[in-house]
């Protein structure tokens, strides 16, 4: 940390924060840590000598390469941001985490890992929670000369990230884009120009307070624009947005109100209605923001005598501003994995059903459900019907217009001599009228459940409409529907929670930190996709994708009753019950042994186990277990009598709460009078 910059720091940080209400949690590391701690089990913070900061070198580095810092314990009551000004010093990584009370994981907040010449802000939004959580900082410099992690302010205020008045000194993190002729600058206080003609702050109302503008005096080319872009939210949100404005010679310029997402899709919410406004005028916009994204207020100007635009008084209410906005919309009504029911799904009912409500007992020759291995889909198949060949349209509920939408789903197709038609995704509008085919099959999916993600935007209300056409009985063969589910966004950006929730793993980009346990006559776990190389064993695919990553035991690498296993990160431990919920393949005529072991200090004991071939499908396990202590679970394949004993493991979840919580079962009611319903 150079001296030029912590001078500037000591200055900045000595600027006015009267107008900030700071929570309990805000420190800036003047004196002493304000109840931070370090992690005993990892490197210790320091505090500089002459306070100010708190830092993390890597030449304090011991066994441990890492730091984390915990807050002291804090409630949480309504909607809240954190701001920390920070820098990376070379090569390193810095994350924020929450840890709510009682629960194994830590959910992260926010990562950055992009090193500075001088401090930088971010903003993070913590929704308010019901129970007390603390704050982890989690600094991994690099190891080598001059790599270091520092602290400057945490400071944790209530209500929103994007919201601002611009009068503390680092603008609530709103930034400018910069542009060689036209910028946004800080406006007011007293140090300003007598003979300018830009308003007074709206805030304080008079010379001292503070405000954003933007000014055509160096505008030198057409449409020059200036960008002011707000923190990226962090976590779902819908309301009303206000802001004050000033606009002098209207005519001149031209100011538009953005959102743009992760990848970079500018969507405009307002632009003025009038020319010119001699006085602060007050703009309400209702915003909906299922997922990340920024606000960006833009202005362009014509020429240098384009005037000004002023901003000021950026906030946010969870209360729509306008009682014409429709309410925020869960699109959660359009999710179903056919377990109790069709849902809100129905079919033509001309001709007969194609599409059958259909559930298979495990075995090794017929294919059981996505959702466990054990329960329902939805299957179309000629044999259901009276006729030769088929026409099955499977509608589900009317969805409102103007939202963006992913859908996703997973299909399986068996014996078809020609996929032509075989299964297409159509858009209907209310009058049963297609508007537009979304999505078809392109290839065979080999027995596999396959997942298909679509992302939709129409302006009108619709309602998606699968659909299998059969021409011939001797073409046809089986395809099958399962786990349904819509939301709010484009399936290629974050939906529902902004990050993965904790001690979730699908193996689709590594293995979590899942280690393996070496010992002598011991096998390993192998991540693969596809089908295992040993036939009449293992799967044919993963669970998650249909194409993607799972672990397995390859039973003709290792001797009868070798074991391999793979053991989780280090789980906290938690006064209440925990959840396991995974997904096990065992299939193959000499199948061995799969466990689930706890391990605590140089114990373990048996959580769950299950011997012999199973299923040709995945199957859903779920475990309930309680561990009050630091603690990790182990998966133990044990390899059977031969080589057709390949193991696999997919989809783990650890969850707070019993398993047979009611949250984890979803009551569906709908149309299940229209389909038949078979045991196949």
């Amino acid at each position: 940390m150079s001296l030029l910059h912590f001078s500037i720091l000591l200055a900045v940080a000595l600027l006015v924060r009267a107008q900030t209400q700071l929570l309990r949690g805000s420190c800036s590391f003047e004196s002493d840590s304000c109840g931070y701690t370090s992690d005993p089990a990892y490197a210790a913070w320091t505090i500089n000598e002459e306070g100010r900061f708190i830092i993390a070198e890597s030449s304090s580095f011991g066994e441990n390469e890492k730091y984390v810092l915990v807050s002291p314990e804090l409630e949480l009551r309504d909607w809240s941001c954190v701001r920390l000004v920070y820098q990376i010093s070379g090569l390193g990584s810095l994350q924020l985490h929450l840890r709510p009370e009682g629960e194994n994981f830590d959910y992260m907040l926010w990562t950055a890992d992009k090193p500075s010449d001088s401090w930088l802000i971010a903003s993070v939004d913590v929704r308010n929670m019901s129970g007390a959580y603390q704050l982890l900082f989690d600094a991994k410099p690099r190891r080598g000369m001059g790599n270091s992690i520092a602290l400057f302010e945490i400071h944790i205020i209530p209500g929103y990230c994007i919201e601002c008045n611009f009068e503390e000194h680092h603008l609530c993190g709103y930034s400018n884009q910069w542009n060689p002729n036209v910028n946004w600058y800080v406006g007011g206080s007293l140090a300003r120009d007598p003979q300018s003609n830009l308003p007074d702050d709206h805030t304080m109302n008079n010379e001292r307070g503070h405000y954003m503008y933007v000014d055509s005096v160096y505008a030198k080319r057409f449409q020059e624009v200036a960008k002011l872009v707000s923190p990226m939210t962090t976590t779902s949100m819908a309301g009303c947005l206000s802001f004050y404005y000033q606009r002098d010679q209207a005519i001149g310029n031209f100011f538009s109100v953005f959102t743009k997402d992760q990848l970079g899709h500018y969507d405009e919410i307002w632009r003025p209605d009038v020319y010119a406004t001699t006085d602060w005028k007050l703009v309400q916009v209702d915003i909906k923001a299922p997922h990340p994204l920024e606000m960006v207020f833009e202005v362009a100007f014509n020429s240098p005598r384009g005037g000004y635009v002023a901003l000021d008084d950026i906030s946010f209410s969870p209360e729509f501003c306008h009682t014409e906005t429709e309410p925020a919309f869960d699109p959660s009504l359009a999710n179903c994995d056919f377990e109790e029911g069709l849902c809100q799904y129905y079919q033509e009912q001309t001709g007969g059903s194609v599409w059958n409500r259909v559930s298979v007992k495990p075995n090794v020759y017929r294919i059981g459900d996505h959702t466990t291995g054990t329960g329902s889909f939805l299957m179309a198949n000629t044999r259901h019907t009276s006729r030769p060949g088929y026409v099955g349209r499977l509608f589900g509920p009317s969805l409102p217009g103007n939202h963006k939408y992913c859908l996703r789903f997973h299909y399986v197709l068996h014996g078809f001599m020609k996929i032509d038609n075989v299964l297409a995704l159509y858009i209907y509008d209310e009058n049963n009228i297609a508007q537009e085919k979304i999505w078809t099959v392109s290839e065979r999916s080999k027995d596999v459940w396959t997942e298909v993600e679509v992302t939709y935007l129409k302006p009108m209300p619709t309602k998606v409409a699968f659909v299998s056409i059969c021409r011939n009985f001797w073409d046809c063969g089986l395809v099958a529907l399962d786990d349904i589910s819509v939301t709010l966004g484009d399936c290629r950006v974050a939906t529902g929670p902004m990050n993965p929730p904790p001690g979730h793993c699908n193996f689709e980009t590594g293995d979590c930190g899942y280690t393996q346990k070496m010992k002598a006559k011991k096998g390993h776990w192998l991540r693969i996709r596809g089908h295992t190389p040993t036939s009449y064993t293992g799967p044919k695919g993963d669970h998650t994708l249909g194409v993607g990553y799972y672990m397995y035991i390859e039973a003709s690498h290792m001797l009868p009753k070798q074991s391999a296993q793979l053991m989780s990160t280090e789980l906290r431990g938690s006064t209440g019950p925990q959840c396991l919920i995974f997904f096990y393949h065992m299939y193959g005529s000499g199948t061995g042994t799969l466990n689930v072991l706890l391990h605590k200090g140089d114990r373990q004991r048996l959580l769950w186990t299950r011997q012999g071939e199973q299923s040709v499908s995945w199957m859903k396990a779920m475990v309930d277990y309680e561990c009050y202590t630091r603690h990790w679970i182990i998966f133990e394949a044990i390899r059977g009598s031969s080589i057709r004993s390949d193991i696999a493991i997919d989809d783990i979840v650890f969850k707070k709460g019993p398993c047979n919580d009611p949250g984890d079962s979803i009551s569906y009611s709908g149309f299940s009078e229209n389909f038949n319903e078979i045991e196949y």
